[in-house]
């Protein structure tokens, strides 16, 4: 257990970096984050009707009640990428590593299981800039130069309780944290011309509730089937967002800032978020599953910084965001689980997936996402425990704007399952 908090509280530090370099997380609340696992990253996020003994499940709440009564199990993920950009013919490249998330559950009591944890909910980071003449007939330039970083991250405590046999529920209590800091500078070659910078800032720290259901089916002796769903309770999460408009004469080295909202705060608001989701597993060897979920950003305000009538305003806008759409499908095979082959107990994962945009940019959608994802889960084997899981994944990730940046991602998830006996028998001889 004290091994689990210091490192939920080291997480907690290096989420203050960025794990992005999209353009963008310029826009909204940022790049969404996946949520999953190891096992779920493997199955391309597949995991609403995911319910496994030796695994913690966060995607659905109601699948703690599962957990092991004689295990104390913790999960530990990164990742790398490389991230392709292009634009008009043009392309760069891009590296990022990343602490993704610390997960750890164990049993309460009979079919009670207690989960908590830190996962991503959005992420912040970009840099870049682009000039232009200032006319066509003009010598003279103007930069403007776009940077932020930031993001929003959530600690939770959860449980998940099976009353009867095959329906579970189940809850998450988190806190949600983070900010974002974004600037827009515009500078001109000329000297004589005054720059102007406008910086965007928010600072969230407030309470997050997600809810989960599965209710399973036993088809036949080795086949289930297990229905799953679950609902996020969309509100607002404060922040104060301000804007600030800043402009420098560079020959008398002296600014004027004026600060936006002049009347009163204003808040920031995460969707109402809806998920079901199906599995079939036969013999606990073959699993296939599918995943629906909406995020309902179309009815979420945005703060908008905007001149009407030639009076600067900053004020919450509608018809910034749309709703999120995003289906999965993914499957996990392992041969034989207790087998002396080494081979044979591996688990060979696989998933695909579809997401809309939730992002209005310029009044047009913002890229949709297409991925794929391969994966395994090598058993860890030592004189103690043999019910450890090392989970690695290969993602491929194409964000695609017919208007807009394309980017191709290519990500390496690493993540270490610790399956620990902290709650066996001991027998003295």
């Amino acid at each position: 257990m004290i091994v689990g908090i210091l490192a939920l509280a080291a997480a907690a530090s290096v989420y203050a970096q960025s794990g992005t370099n999209s353009p963008y997380s310029q826009f909204g609340l940022g790049v969404i984050s996946e949520r999953s696992g190891g096992v779920g990253r493997g199955m391309n996020g597949v995991g609403i009707a995911y319910k496994e003994h030796n695994q913690v499940n966060a995607l659905n709440p109601a699948s703690y009640s599962a957990i092991d009564s004689l295990s104390f199990i913790f999960d530990v993920g990164l990742s790398g990428q490389l991230t392709n950009f292009e634009e008009n013919g043009k392309r760069l490249n891009a590296r990022n590593a990343n602490f993704e998330y610390v997960v750890a559950g164990f049993r309460l009591a009979k079919h009670l299981g207690v989960s908590f944890g830190v996962l991503p909910y959005t992420n912040v980071g970009y840099d870049y800039s682009v000039s232009e003449k200032v006319s066509s007939t003009s010598t003279e330039y103007y930069t403007s130069t776009f940077s932020g970083k930031g993001g929003l991250h959530e600690a939770y405590l959860g449980m998940g309780w099976e009353p009867f046999k095959g329906i579970a529920f189940g809850a998450n209590v988190g806190y949600l944290w983070g900010g974002y800091d974004r600037a827009v500078l515009n500078t001109y070659s000329d000297n004589y011309v005054n720059t102007l910078a406008k910086v965007y800032t928010a600072n969230v720290k407030n309470i997050k509730f997600d809810f989960g259901l599965q209710l399973t089916a036993r088809l036949s002796k080795k086949d289930h089937l297990t229905l799953g769903a679950t609902y996020g309770l969309g509100r607002k999460i404060g922040g104060k967002p301000t804007c600030q408009v800043i402009s420098y004469n560079p020959q008398t080295s002296v600014s004027d800032t004026i600060s936006y909202p002049k009347n009163g705060e204003l808040d920031l608001e995460i969707p109402t978020s809806i998920g079901a989701g199906l599995m079939w597993s036969h013999s606990g060897k073959v699993k296939v599953g599918v995943d629906y979920s909406m995020q309902k950003w179309g009815s979420v305000k945005f703060p908008e910084y905007s001149v009407i009538n030639n009076v600067p305003t900053y004020q919450l806008a509608e018809g910034i965001y749309q709703d999120r759409h995003k289906i999965s499908l993914g499957a996990e095979i392992c041969p034989a689980e207790s087998s002396r082959k080494f081979l044979n107990r591996i688990r060979y994962r696989a998933g695909v997936a579809y997401a809309t945009p939730y992002l209005k940019i310029n009044g047009n959608d913002g890229p949709k996402e297409l991925s794929a994802s391969l994966g395994f889960g090598i058993p860890i084997f030592d004189g103690w425990n043999n019910r450890s899981i090392l989970n690695i994944s290969a993602q491929y990730v194409r964000q695609d704007c017919k208007m807009f940046i394309k980017e191709n991602t290519f990500r390496i998830n690493i993540g270490l399952t610790f399956n620990e006996r902290w709650f066996d028998k001991w027998k003295v001889e």
